[in-house]
């Protein structure tokens, strides 16, 4: 960085995409450009922005733990699974079309949007979590293969995390947010250290990002929890409307 706003700009992002992570996910659509914007090559620039993704989570896990949300030891299992994909993910190397990849993640955005909308509702008062027999062994299949993912790019991961556990194992949203940056937090440190392993990691730039990103993440943590599931929802359905469109029209 030669210019003393890239930290200023750096940390101000950092922080807007640290509460967008946490309380829905895609944030990494905002970073990813601003990272590329300040002369770091893509896969630096994928790799440096874990940096913050890992710092952020620490900070939401810890923000939720203070006020007594937590789905121990469901989230260790969730995210050991996922750490292994995260391995994986983290070496593999896709040559694939840019402009055709954000239009398929454009369409992924879109579907969750309906299901938000149109999926029936959960009455709070009757659900009951299921966090154990086959549901834990489906949470944890579905999880090694996010773990590819999230190791891979990450990106826009954390609206597909938060429905699947609230859907498939009918966590409310709080709960799901929760469990979610504790996985993200697993899985992170094991792709951190495939790229950091390949030095590929710009610590300045990923240290001054992760600042704003760790601030917004317990800032996010703890709204979450006050506002509750009805916040959750409206954040999350507006985040995903705008990411569809950024990736569509704006590539």
């Amino acid at each position: 960085m030669e210019e003393w706003y890239h930290y200023v700009l750096l940390i101000g992002v950092g922080f807007v995409v640290g509460f967008i992570n946490t309380v829905a996910g895609g944030g990494s659509l905002i970073s990813l450009p601003v990272l590329i914007f300040l002369g770091l090559p893509p896969n630096v620039a994928n790799a440096t922005n874990r940096v913050a993704v890992a710092i952020q989570n620490a900070m939401g896990t810890a923000g939720f733990k203070s006020k007594g949300v937590s789905t121990f030891p469901f989230n260790i299992y969730l995210g050991i699974s996922a750490l292994f994909g995260a391995i994986i993910g983290a070496y593999i190397a896709v040559d694939i079309n840019g402009d055709i990849f954000n239009r398929i993640l454009a369409i992924i955005m879109i579907v969750v949007v309906l299901i938000i909308v149109f999926k029936p509702k959960m009455k709070l008062e009757i659900m009951q979590e299921r966090i154990t027999g086959k549901y834990l062994w489906l949470g944890m299949l579905a999880f090694f293969f996010f773990g590819i993912y999230g190791g891979f790019i990450n990106a826009g991961l954390g609206f597909i995390i938060i429905l699947f556990l609230h859907y498939a194992n009918q966590m409310t949203l709080v709960k799901a947010n929760a469990t979610k940056v504790v996985v993200v937090l697993i899985y992170t440190l094991a792709a951190l250290v495939i790229f950091i392993v390949h030095d590929q990691i710009n610590w300045q730039v990923g240290l001054v990002l992760a600042i704003g990103n760790g601030t917004g993440g317990w800032l996010a943590s703890r709204v979450s929890v006050n506002k509750g599931d009805g916040f959750i929802k409206t954040f999350l359905v507006t985040m995903v409307v705008i990411m569809a469109i950024k990736l569509w029209f704006f590539t």
